[in-house]
């Protein structure tokens, strides 16, 4: 088990799903947690339940999308307090369809979300990340590394967060900084429940544990990647996928 013990986290895309899943392991090994998304009853929800548990967490309404948002978010953590130790950054949306009926304004908006967001979280906490020596995981996908039938917006943006996390890597590892990145399966979200269940069945079936993950799955590697057992772990993309990919 972690200890965590008078470390900061904040996560994005937290009210709910992986996030929310990521939000209570953390705050189990004793993390102090920012909870950031746009849905905030959801993130509000998720915090409160981890007060009642005996955890320290707020929630922040945070669209990463927008720089001043995100700045808000991170100037948050920090008047709340003090510092700023693991960033998971998370939120995420899609638009699945063939790539030339994806239109223009919903393949902006998953960039929008997906990769500039990671973009925008990473740029402003990083400064903040470096007087910890703190670690960053963020989200991609097994479809940041194979393409997927119906995402071209999604699977486009993952394939930058990949970017983004390794190039991160090589520019802040002499400061102390770990960037790592997850790449989920298919794991059982909202999310995946809005997709065709003919579809994810297709998906599952390819899994080599013939299963959907759970967000804690997911949760608890974000956490050992922030984790001292990782500390030689730097610009790395892990799946969590059930050997999807092996298969």
């Amino acid at each position: 088990m972690n200890d965590f013990t008078g470390k900061v986290a904040m996560i994005t895309g937290a009210g709910r799903g992986i996030g929310a899943a990521t939000a209570r392991v953390f705050a189990d090994a004793g993390a102090a947690v920012a909870i950031c998304d746009v849905l905030d009853d959801d993130a509000e929800e998720t915090a409160a339940a981890i007060r009642r548990g005996g955890g320290a967490a707020i929630s922040i309404h945070t669209d990463v999308s927008d720089g001043r948002s995100v700045q808000s978010a991170v100037a948050h953590v920090l008047e709340k307090y003090g510092r700023l130790d693991f960033a998971h950054n998370n939120a995420g949306t899609f638009s699945p369809a063939p790539l030339a009926d994806v239109s223009e304004e919903d393949f902006r908006k998953v960039i929008a979300v997906n990769l500039t967001g990671v973009f925008l979280c990473m740029k402003y906490q990083i400064p903040h990340l470096v007087e910890t020596s703190g670690a960053i995981v963020n989200t991609a996908s097994v479809w940041s590394m194979a393409g997927a039938p119906n995402q071209s917006a999604y699977s486009a943006s993952k394939h930058g967060v990949v970017g983004l996390t390794r190039t991160a890597a090589i520019d802040y590892g002499e400061r102390g900084i770990r960037v790592n990145a997850v790449a989920p399966g298919p794991i059982a979200t909202a999310m995946t429940a809005s997709v065709p269940t003919e579809i994810m069945e297709s998906v599952v079936s390819r899994t080599t544990l013939s299963r959907y993950g759970q967000p804690d799955e997911i949760g608890k590697v974000v956490a050992w990647l922030c984790s001292s057992e990782a500390s030689y772990l730097n610009g790395a993309v892990v799946p969590v996928d059930g050997g999807w990919l092996a298969a």
